[in-house]
């Protein structure tokens, strides 16, 4: 790509961006040489690498490379076998912890089943957590070494703190005793790395020992008394032991280091280029940009783009397509009503979209591969080369003409401005003929008219303009394809004031053809305002009607699946309220199939009653609502004993035998049974239409309520057997026929029975005993005594 273009287009900002976005120096370096691609396949695939680090980023955070540095003649000094600085080797640690802490990154923040094309990158990294780990725990910075480096570092360094221990103390006695009176101060200094003591010049023989320094005034010399001259010189062969054994680490650390050469290369290429990567998605996520598509057909169809150097909570996203239904667009319309951007939009997201970097646009956006792309805009004017403005316009023109192919994208700015407009204008028109006649995608601004119509009479020739809103005198800086712009000179001017006299005037100038062809354009304007209200009203309506349909649709869904719930459901509970049914009519089938003469009115009571419950809790689990009754309901005071009634929810009739309690329960009785109900669950029955009623009714009146149950109590006392013989009988047979016994004998009133159950095994005596221990109106049991029956025969006395 021509430079020219890059400047004019500002794609150097853009670097700028990127450069910022890096977190190591040579990623940043990276980012400063980026230039655009021709090559579809390396374009696709730094998209590709761009998209897979923008997902990283969004899942798992900023990736932090600041640990890469440049080591290449690091890594020089190795391969010849040289020894590195502990500054140096330093940094290889910092890069293998920076290597150790992508890996880390690239394995927590993608999932195992996904392959992109960056963790080709992460998996050949070698982090070298030994290496990385020898070097830190030997070199603490730059300007120094551990003491547990080595253990003679570790010796060395404890004698010269020995050494330096022996030292203060004899200067300290020194300075705090005899010698006092001979210092200048009482202080311990330090003259050619040698302790020395500050001593007064006139006392200097009294101080035997070595010169090595004096003070500007001559008055102070610094002296290293002659008992620790010795000490010194340990002190003094200490250090060079230190920095020869120093240096002897440094060159193992080097040595180690050096077998890796390779790796520690390979991965400070690897960091860089991810660094690279990774500042291209952060940019991308900055500017809330998203991966274009790339043809070979140079058509372009960008989708609400936005200018990147424009604040991005301010511009106003704009739609543009070329090279689809033509191949040349020409934008007219007002000053400062975003023609410029429009083209600079275009340029620079082509050139940014083949440099590998995502465009602030919505997603599916399109770019076509451009080999060069050429822009002509702003003011190229140069006194020192004595050229106007035309004449740099047309300098700049001719050059684009001579190099532009049709793989070439040109960009012009005011075609034809800075001259005659007559022959600008032709100018203008036979240079974009030029253009479009050799195919060459090409997009310009102008303010002639002449090329207005020249867009509307040419094939593949597009007009465009910016919007700008004549009410307010703002432009809107949406871009209109397929509108010819207006310059609007005459109402801006009548908005602002001038007078309706100049105005009519100054039209009186133009030509009727020119002022035919402006009004035709503002008709035209006004209509697109319509249809595009209409449009946006019926959009509208189309969402809400979706939105409705949408909704309708998730309800009758809904439906659809409670009835299929609810049928489901129906359909079960019908299945189990019928088996219930069917056992309860079973059972009490049988239970009635067992009543005999010697059948107990309890236990008929107690199995009506029973069947009674079931039905009642089926009733309720069917109704979902309370169900009002369909009869009239009696008031107590219309109901007495011996009132012909029906129980509605049984479906009996019967004889009231008393009067209705508190909560409107009473007695009636159905033939043998005596059936507790309550009033509003009764009707009253007209006797006249049914035989013998009157008669029953007046027989029940005459013997009392209880004769019927009297008779049959005194039936079953003349009849009953104080004793049952339960043997050759199974458990459960015989405790089923002692049930039915005991209250029939309960019920006669018999004091106690006798039960003869056998010894045998005891089982059945044992039975025996568990039942009675439940039987409530039983209040005792014990064995026969001796000429009762013994063991074999239980006596029970009833309560």
């Amino acid at each position: 790509m021509n430079e020219k273009a890059l400047r004019i287009l500002e794609y150097d900002k853009i670097i700028d961006m990127l450069t910022e976005k890096a977190t190591s120096a040579p990623g940043k370096e990276l980012c400063k040489i980026l230039k655009p691609m021709t090559d579809l396949a390396k374009i696709e695939e730094a998209q590709k690498q761009t998209a897979d680090a923008f997902s990283r980023l969004v899942k798992g955070g900023r990736a932090n490379f600041s640990g890469n540095t440049d080591i290449s003649y690091s890594i020089k000094v190795l391969e010849i076998g040289g020894a590195l600085s502990a500054a140096e080797l330093l940094k290889i640690s910092a890069l293998l912890a920076c290597a150790a802490r992508a890996k880390t990154f690239s394995r927590t923040e993608l999932d195992d089943e996904i392959e992109d094309s960056l963790q080709k990158f992460f998996a050949n990294l070698e982090p070298l957590t030994p290496l990385q780990s020898e070097i830190n725990r030997c070199i603490l910075s730059e300007e120094e070494i551990a003491d547990d480096a080595s253990a003679t570092l570790k010796h060395i360094r404890r004698s010269v703190n020995l050494t330096n221990e022996k030292i203060h103390s004899q200067l300290t006695s020194m300075v705090n005793g005899s010698y006092r009176t001979y210092l200048q101060d009482a202080v311990i200094t330090m003259r050619d790395n040698r302790y020395c003591i500050p001593v007064k010049s006139e006392y200097k023989a009294n101080v035997p020992g070595m010169i090595h320094d004096q003070s500007s005034t001559g008055s102070t010399l610094f002296i290293e008394p002659t008992v620790i001259v010795n000490l010194n010189n340990q002190l003094k062969e200490l250090a060079i032991q230190e920095k020869t054994e120093i240096e002897r680490i440094l060159a193992q650390l080097s040595a180690n280091a050096s077998e890796f050469t390779a790796e520690l290369a390979n991965n400070y290429r690897l960091l860089t280029i991810l660094d690279f990567i990774f500042a291209r998605a952060a940019l991308a996520i900055d500017m809330n940009a998203s991966r274009p598509l790339f043809n070979n057909n140079r058509y372009i169809n960008i989708r609400k783009g936005r200018h990147p150097l424009l604040n991005k909570k301010s511009v106003v996203p704009i739609d543009i397509h070329l090279g689809a239904d033509f191949d040349l667009l020409i934008v007219t319309g007002p000053n400062t009503g975003g023609k410029t951007v429009s083209l600079k939009t275009v340029g620079l997201f082509t050139l940014m979209g083949q440099s590998g970097l995502h465009i602030p646009a919505l997603d599916r956006s399109e770019l076509g591969v451009f080999t060069e792309v050429y822009a002509d805009i702003g003011d190229e004017q140069s006194i020192e080369q004595s050229l106007s403005t035309f004449s740099a316009h047309m300098t700049n023109t001719i050059s684009i003409l001579n190099n532009a192919d049709e793989h070439s994208l040109c960009i012009f700015d005011e075609l034809g401005a800075g001259t005659d407009p007559t022959e600008g204008a032709a100018l203008a028109i036979a240079i974009l003929k030029h253009l479009h006649d050799r195919g060459i995608r090409t997009m310009a601004t102008t303010h002639y008219s002449e090329l207005k119509v020249f867009a509307l009479t040419t094939p593949y020739v597009e007009n465009a303009c910016c919007e700008f809103d004549v009410e307010t005198l703002r432009p809107t800086y949406r871009l209109l394809i397929g509108i010819p712009g207006k310059s609007n000179a005459f109402a801006i001017s009548s908005k602002l004031g001038l007078s309706d006299e100049i105005i009519e005037s100054a039209k009186e100038h133009i030509s009727e053809e020119a002022e035919t062809f402006e009004d035709l354009l503002a008709n035209l304007e006004d209509s697109r305002r319509t249809i595009e209200k209409e449009q946006n009203e019926i959009s509208s309506y189309k969402a809400e009607i979706a939105s409705l349909k949408q909704k309708l649709e998730q309800k009758q869904e809904r439906l659809d699946t409670q009835k299929d719930r609810i049928l489901r459901e129906a359909n079960e509970e019908a299945r189990k309220i019928l088996q219930d049914a069917k056992d309860v009519a079973d059972e009490t089938i049988r239970n009635f199939q067992k009543a005999n003469n010697q059948t107990s009115i309890k236990d008929l009571e107690k199995a009506r009653t029973k069947v009674r419950d079931k039905i009642s809790e089926k009733n309720n689990k069917l109704s979902t609502t309370e169900q009002k009754p369909t009869h009239k309901l009696l008031k107590p005071n219309q109901i007495k004993p011996g009132d012909m009634v029906k129980v509605v929810t049984m479906g009996l009739k019967g004889t009231v035998s008393s009067k209705p309690d508190a909560k409107g329960d009473l007695f009636v009785q159905c033939g043998i049974i005596r059936s507790k109900v309550n009033i509003k669950d009764l009707v009253l029955v007209n006797e006249e239409a049914m035989p013998g009623i009157a008669n029953y009714k007046k027989n029940w009146e005459s013997s009392g309520s209880a004769s019927g149950a009297s008779h049959i109590s005194s039936s079953k006392t003349a009849t009953l057997s104080t004793e049952i013989n339960l043997l050759g009988r199974t458990v459960d047979e015989a405790l089923a026929e002692l049930d039915k016994y005991l209250d029939d004998a309960y019920l006669s009133h018999a004091p106690s029975v006798r039960i003869v159950h056998g010894k045998g095994t005891g089982a059945l005596r044992q039975a025996v005993h568990q039942y009675l221990k439940r039987i409530s109106y039983v209040k005792s049991y014990h064995l026969g005594e001796y000429g009762e029956g013994d063991a074999g025969v239980t006596i029970a006395e009833f309560k």
